[in-house]
């Protein structure tokens, strides 16, 4: 892996920036906070111009066909710029239509997304809020040509504005764990559908969505029947390692702010970043978003190269969930009580990376998923997937990590 941007991602990158820095201040995003649609559709169009939307899917649908270290390096201006646009939901369905779905369904589904007039996202979550198979229990039942969806997704991202919307449910009645889980392409206007909105820290759109006796034609299922969990983990690894870009763009940003700000704010006669308890947490908090951005585009590079990649997407998850949220919230030190004051912008970066170390997995959930491909013990039980018992261990009884 080559860790120094090329001259065409280097391209990408600042074309991204000086666009954003033009088409999307602050005042902005204040503005889309208060707004009810959530998002900006003039800003989604001149998006859609420049090719962001299609860059890495197919050129039969009008895409550019690009490697998905693009999208991240976008993705990670997007956050740099907390640009209010559902660029992350679109691109982690759109995505998964493409590698996985048929032609038909990525000739149905994905021009409109290509030029802006389609809006995707996807739902997994449900009560239990761990990013495993077991966690999924929303139940479609198979009737003809047809099957109908019963359950609850949760914190499903941009669904009031999505025209279609991914969704996982078993299609085996009593299965557990991987078995029976099928994934399904669901028109967010079918009968049966509805949803209420969540308050999130980031004050973005997030719903509560149920579904009712839905109607699901058998043309609009990804992959094998009961059989779409390997489709299902590469479209959560993909948003994961995408959400983790949006995190390091953001937090990279949030410190540029505090280190600024301590080279001017004077105290005691001097700025305050000649003190070195201030100079030394400037220090981590650049080595803090350096090592999450490295990570990030490991996992990049490997999901491109066709490279088993679970292991860096989870390093790099577990790593920003905590050293961006460490960084951010240092940053807000630094400034002292300005720092959480609405009216300063700074929270505006601290609500948002706060908010998306919740998504995706906890560091917890990263962790253990590491673990297990690490350290595989005989009887260990990660997230709910025991690993057989050698004879030579029988004796020892199973080991059990609590969650």
């Amino acid at each position: 892996m080559d860790i120094l941007l090329s001259d065409d991602e280097n391209l990408i990158v600042d074309s991204a920036r000086e666009f954003l820095l033009g088409e999307c201040p602050p005042k902005l995003v204040r503005k889309i906070e208060a707004d009810p649609v959530g998002y900006c559709k003039d800003l989604w169009s001149k998006v859609a111009e420049l090719g962001w939307q299609g860059m890495c899917l197919p050129e039969s649908v009008g895409g550019s066909d690009m490697p998905l270290v693009y999208m991240g390096l976008v993705l990670r201006e997007v956050g740099r710029a907390i640009a209010p646009i559902p660029l992350h939901s679109t691109a982690v369905a759109s995505l998964t239509i493409a590698r996985d779905g048929s032609t038909a369904q990525q000739e149905k589904y994905l021009p409109k997304v290509v030029t802006g007039n389609s809006i995707m996202t996807w739902a997994f979550t449900e009560r239990d809020p761990r990013i495993v198979a077991d966690a999924v229990q929303m139940s479609a039942t198979a009737k003809g040509d047809h099957f109908a969806l019963n359950g609850t997704k949760l914190f499903v991202d941009n669904f009031c504005n999505a025209d279609h919307c991914l969704v996982v449910a078993r299609t085996t009645p009593g299965s557990k764990g991987e078995d029976g889980l099928t994934l399904f392409i669901v028109d967010t206007k079918a009968k049966g559908i509805s949803h209420t909105a969540l308050i999130t820290i980031a004050k973005d759109k997030q719903s509560e969505v149920n579904f009712k006796d839905v109607e699901i034609h058998k043309d609009d299922v990804i992959g094998p029947v009961g059989g779409a969990w390997p489709i299902v983990e590469a479209m959560l690894d993909r948003g994961t390692v995408l959400l983790c870009a949006q995190m390091v763009g953001a937090a990279r940003k949030d410190i540029e702010m505090a280190i600024e700000y301590a080279k001017c704010r004077v105290a005691f006669g001097q700025p305050i970043g000649a003190f070195q308890s201030v100079q030394h947490t400037c220090a981590d908090m650049q080595i803090w978003v350096d090592g999450g951005e490295l990570l990030t585009f490991e996992a990049l590079w490997k999901i491109d190269q066709g490279l088993p990649a679970s292991v860096e997407v989870s390093q790099a998850k577990a790593f920003c969930n905590e050293k961006c949220e460490a960084a951010v919230r240092n940053s807000q030190s630094i400034h002292g009580g300005i720092g959480f004051m609405m009216e300063f912008d700074l929270q505006l970066w601290f609500r948002r990376v706060s908010a998306w170390t919740m998504r995706m997995g906890t560091s917890f959930d990263h962790r253990a998923r590491i673990a297990h491909a690490l350290i595989d013990l005989p009887g260990l039980v990660v997230l709910g997937r025991p690993m057989p018992v050698m004879a030579d261990d029988a004796d020892s009884g199973p080991i059990v990590i609590p969650h």
